[in-house]
Order: structure tokens, then sequence, then C-alpha cells
């Protein structure tokens, strides 16, 4: 009998050290390669603005009231094409979604939660494109309250990636 329970414990020890070594492979697949060029096109003298400000608060917002968004608009305001190669997110609780003309890439989350694939998009001169920001503040449960701060990177080949940041306060 202890023979039995013995074998059914180490079958047990096994298949958790499996499944966080597949959980550890999936994590380290899906995160951010920490490059800013895209495979597409090689660095741009290219220039992505944002029209607005890349730093929007949201002031102060309920759980029970759902998800918040706001829109975020970003202009090539150079003569040279740039590539926007990846888009990721700060935490589980945001989602971003490209838009370019009549096209929706996404939406994106944070690397380690979901995985984060190269979008290679191209953004002309004087073309504008716009990034959709949906914050969950019921994402974190009860503990979740108070101030927040989150971001959303989008990596391009025009130089350093450029940061959508917002902010709010979380209440019951």
């Amino acid at each position: 009998m202890t023979k039995q329970i013995s074998n059914g414990v180490n079958k047990t020890s096994i298949g958790i050290i499996v499944g966080i070594l597949i959980l550890g492979g999936l994590i380290w697949i899906a995160r951010p390669d920490g490059k800013s060029t895209s495979s597409v096109q090689a660095n741009s003298n290219g220039v992505l603005t944002v029209e607005e400000s890349s730093n929007y608060d949201f002031g102060t917002i309920s759980m029970a009231a759902g998800n918040v968004t706001r829109i975020f608009k970003i202009r090539n305001s150079s003569s040279d094409t740039v590539v926007i190669s990846k888009m990721y997110t700060s935490c589980m609780c945001t989602t971003a979604t490209l838009t370019k003309g009549d096209q929706r890439f996404g939406p994106f989350g944070m690397p380690g939660h979901v995985a984060v694939p190269k979008i290679d998009q191209t953004v002309n001169p004087n073309e504008e494109v716009t990034v959709e920001v949906v914050f969950d503040p019921a994402a974190h449960g009860p503990a979740g309250v108070g101030p927040i701060q989150r971001v959303v990177t989008i990596e391009n080949n025009a130089g350093s990636p450029i940061e959508l940041q917002f902010a709010a306060r979380v209440t019951p």
C-alpha cells in the first residue's frame, strides 16, 4: 500500500514540475525582445508624434461602472516611413488595439500573460494611426482600489519606443 501512495506522489510531483517548465517556456517565448527596430525595415529617420498628450488621467473611476477607453492619435510627422513592430501593455488589466485606416490589429496585452506578436505596420509620411487603450478597473478585484498608472509601449524603427501613459483613481 505504501508503494502505491509513494508512486502516486512521485507522478504528481513530476507532473507539477513539467507544468512549471512548460509555463516558464511560454512566458520566455512571449516576452518582448527588447529591440526597437523592425525586421521589415532598418532604422528610419521618421518621427512618430502623439497628437495630444501621451499622458492621460481618467480621474476617479468606479469598478462597478466597467471598462474605460482612451484613443490616442499618432502621426508620422516626417518624410520617411516608420514601421510599428510591436505594441504591448504594462498590466493584464489593460489592452491596446492599433487602427490604421479600416484595419484593426490587436487587442494586445501584457507580455507573459499573452503572446506579443510582431505587427510590422508601416506608417507613411503624414499618416495617422490610432491606439485604443481599454482599462478594466475590476481586473484586480477588491485589492485594486486606489491610484494606478499604466503604460502602453509601441516599438518602432524610428528610435525609442513611444509610451502612452494613463492614470486613474479606482473606487469600488
